[in-house]
């Protein structure tokens, strides 16, 4: 069978390479953090942090307003693949579905384990259940065509489907004390977003316009403001999809504004969060900080709680006949990228500060767990992907 190698690249193969590329800029935003931490300029880093431009804290724009807008293109691919894309059927979901539900399930189990009998650290149960799909497509692409491209897209399926369990989480567990006048304000907006929709307003203008005011009495509701990126995005009309069923018509508004970010949020407002949320100070540290529940419950539900989760369920689902293995992958292959769902580093790092907005030195620990188990799990994860046999080698649903 032979291949057309000018064919254009289909939305997923270049989320894909940009996602992959995104998170070696991340890499870099996360290492430079600690740097800075540990530094003569760390007291500018931390000042910074906490100064107030306008209403809000510089840490606040970046984390509840840049945020937004990467939860925004995460809407966006969830309802792109679930309408149009690699989870628009069932049996395309089922894998990656139920390995995504796995590697949240056994994770929050192992923290909710080592912390059960602390009240105030078991709020943090969520922290090792998200996988960073930009750090896990960044260190997968290293491979090359070692690694079956249906690993690639199984991760990409798996990851997108960990983000929107983050969203719900974020949404139902992580919420303060609700204004209801506010969120009635932002019910109202979502509403009009949606008749706009179903009346085919095609212009992005007015869903932006709107998406702006919903984000701001979604600020002011309680409910954690990053939640209004999804809502916008889930009112963006797709349109019909283009000949050939693979992706929607250049003209569609969910099309054009998901190129407009595809760019934009992996090399501009990742790194930012990252360099602004994973700097931390090592003055007087203890190495028994590495013993602390906390920060065992966060390095282990992503190293052991991933891998458990993920590989356990696709051994189960592959074997019981629900579903089909992914293409030409040998089970190394899947062991391998069901480590490196260990790494949890953006989404992590964004429900830490949600369960500990008040507590820096929890928020230092979740960090360190953050950091530890998302390097185990790729240094791990790396190591199996090595020793995996060449796709070429292995008979298609070798797994």
């Amino acid at each position: 069978m032979t291949h057309n190698t000018h064919v254009r690249p289909t939305l997923l193969r270049r989320f894909i390479d940009g996602e992959a590329s995104g998170g070696i800029v991340l890499m870099v935003a996360a290492a430079l953090a600690l740097i800075v931490a540990n530094s003569a300029l760390a007291p500018t880093y931390f000042a910074a942090l906490k100064a107030y431009v306008g209403p809000l804290s510089v840490s606040h724009w970046i984390n509840d307003a840049l945020m937004a807008v990467f939860f925004l293109l995460v809407g966006l691919e969830i309802k792109r693949e679930i309408v149009d894309g690699q989870l628009s059927t069932w049996s395309r979901r089922i894998l990656p579905g139920l390995c995504a539900a796995g590697g949240m399930a056994v994770p929050a189990l192992i923290f909710a384990g080592l912390n059960w009998n602390n009240g105030e650290v078991i709020r943090g149960w969520a922290i090792p259940t998200a996988t960073d799909i930009a750090f896990a497509l960044g260190v997968l692409s290293l491979f090359g065509n070692r690694v079956p491209a249906s690993m690639k897209v199984f991760l990409t399926a798996l990851a997108i489907i960990d983000d929107l369990g983050a969203v719900l989480i974020i949404a139902v567990f992580y919420t303060g004390n609700l204004d209801l006048a506010a969120l009635g304000g932002a019910a109202a907006i979502l509403v009009a977003l949606l008749v706009l929709n179903r009346s085919g307003v095609r212009a992005l203008w007015p869903y932006l316009m709107l998406g702006a005011v919903l984000w701001l009495l979604v600020l002011l509701s309680g409910v954690h403001a990053t939640v209004a990126g999804v809502a916008l995005a889930l009112t963006i009309p797709l349109g019909r999809p283009a000949p050939g069923g693979r992706e929607p018509v250049p003209s569609s508004p969910l099309h054009t504004l998901e190129h407009a970010l595809i760019k934009v949020v992996p090399f501009f407002i990742i790194p930012v969060f990252g360099f602004a949320n994973a700097g931390v100070s090592f003055a007087g540290f203890d190495l028994r900080a590495f013993t602390d529940p906390l920060t065992l419950g966060v390095a282990g539900g992503l190293v052991l709680g991933k891998v458990i989760g993920v590989y356990g369920t696709a051994i189960a689902t592959v074997k019981l006949g629900f579903a089909d293995g992914p293409t030409n992958a040998a089970p190394l292959h899947v062991l391998g990228v069901s480590l490196l769902c260990g790494i949890g580093f953006t989404m992590s790092l964004f429900i830490g500060l949600l369960a500990f907005p008040d507590s820096p030195a929890l928020q230092d620990g979740v960090k360190i767990g953050i950091l530890l188990g998302s390097f185990v799990s790729a240094v791990l994860g790396t190591i199996v992907l090595m020793l995996s046999p060449r796709p070429g080698g292995v008979e298609a649903r070798a797994f």
